[in-house]
């Protein structure tokens, strides 16, 4: 008897979510097809600060961010800007993020969230070193650092229970401190050192590995979207959205709710700088701003704006980061190239995963928001096991697309 073809999987996104997915899928043994649609701009996986953000266990929807909203609003010199002509999107999405920070609702979003991060760092070691990519996976932590007095003292008190079984943060030694120190315009009030994180050498060749691995074992990739009517039409055995922000239209055409916002971040990058290779990414805490030396150069990304994928840039967040950069002295050597892309984003800030009730050919894995690529690798072994009938490493029940109704 002639022996049966391999399962077949059709993966629709491109970016980090979509390739760990495709290529945890391979690995199975199917017979995978990524898809992704050719865009004028790379995507947000590609233009982060590279962070293996751990240690955010708490989701963004919650009490403490509805008190904090008035602060950081970018008309009071803060992140966080709602373009009126966004209304139609922000405002829904706000209502519901007001009832996902209920106290109860919040607890079960931070075990669910907590869970997940928790396998986060180690599913990325051996994604790593089977794409070829190790070099780039760096676990050195990150620097969280206050300007001001007033700043450290609060921050200080933010941090108290923050701390993981994994995760920990202590003051900076004497010559982090220098470091740190002779590398800015002035010295910061304070700063700790969070040990348990890690970051990424460079988001866009990470990609690039994980792109020529999937590429390299036999995936197939076409460069074009895909409704997904028109994958349920090809004969493929399983079929995977993860498209980011484009995940809403398709995963409604099953007839589910997915309320994505564009949550559209801002990056400045020097490609010559004297920033020190040795420093972790620093967070500047009371300017939103992350800076990071990447092997392409030095970048700062900052914003949270709340629109629609395809609006144009504000480009008067490039300046204010420019402003900052000065205002902190960030080494910017050459001309700053700009860059702006959607974080995909679930009013309760988990992310959707899971195997559609509607068909069940179809699995789904979009809406990570600020963590697509600290949970890239451990969303594909979820994705993988679902689809494969093996238990997932984590309980997909919590990131369930029916909790949206």
């Amino acid at each position: 008897m002639p022996s049966r073809e391999p399962p077949t999987a059709l993966v629709i996104g491109g970016g980090i979510v979509g390739l760990c997915v495709a290529y945890a899928l391979q690995a199975r043994g199917l017979g995978v097809t990524l898809f992704d649609a050719p865009g004028v701009r790379p995507p947000a996986s590609w233009g982060n600060a590279g962070h293996i953000a751990t240690e955010q266990t708490e989701p963004l929807a919650s009490w403490s961010t509805v008190r904090s909203l008035p602060r950081r609003l970018a008309l009071f010199g803060g992140p966080a800007s709602f373009p009126p002509s966004a209304v139609l999107q922000w405002l829904p999405f706000g209502l519901r993020l007001f009832r996902a920070a209920r106290p109860a609702t919040f607890v079960r979003g931070r075990q669910a969230l907590g869970a997940v991060l928790t396998e986060a760092l180690p599913a990325w070691r051996p994604l790593a070193e089977s794409a070829g990519a190790q070099d780039l996976l760096r676990e050195g932590g990150h620097i969280v650092a206050w300007e001001g007095a007033a700043g450290a003292r609060a921050g200080r008190k933010d941090l108290a229970g923050s701390e993981t079984a994994s995760v920990r943060w202590r003051d900076l030694t004497a010559s982090e401190t220098a470091l740190l120190g002779a590398s800015l315009r002035r010295s910061p009030a304070d700063a700790v050192r969070f040990e348990g994180t890690a970051s990424i050498a460079d988001p866009g060749a990470v990609l690039d590995a994980l792109r020529t691995a999937f590429l390299g074992r036999g995936g197939s990739f076409e460069a074009r979207e895909s409704t997904l009517a028109q994958a349920r039409r090809a004969d493929a055995d399983l079929i995977v959205v993860a498209a980011g922000v484009r995940s809403r239209p398709l995963i409604r055409e099953l007839g589910h709710k997915a309320p994505l916002i564009a949550e559209r971040g801002y990056h400045i990058q020097s490609a010559e700088t004297s920033w020190p290779k040795d420093l972790p990414p620093v967070v500047f805490e009371e300017r939103a701003l992350v800076a990071t030396r990447l092997l392409s150069g030095l970048r700062a990304t900052s914003f949270v704006e709340f629109s629609c994928a395809d609006a144009p840039p504000d480009a008067r967040k490039w300046a204010r980061l420019q402003a900052h950069a000065e205002a902190l002295g960030l080494p910017f050597d050459s001309p700053a190239q700009t860059w702006f892309g959607s974080r995909p984003t679930l009013p309760d800030y988990l992310p959707a995963i899971g195997r559609s009730t509607r068909d069940p050919r179809v699995l789904y894995a979009f809406g990570h928001q600020h963590l697509g690529l600290t949970l890239g690798p451990i969303t594909g072994e979820m994705v993988a096991a679902l689809a494969c009938g093996e238990p997932p490493p984590v309980d997909p029940a919590p990131f369930a697309i029916e909790r949206f109704g």
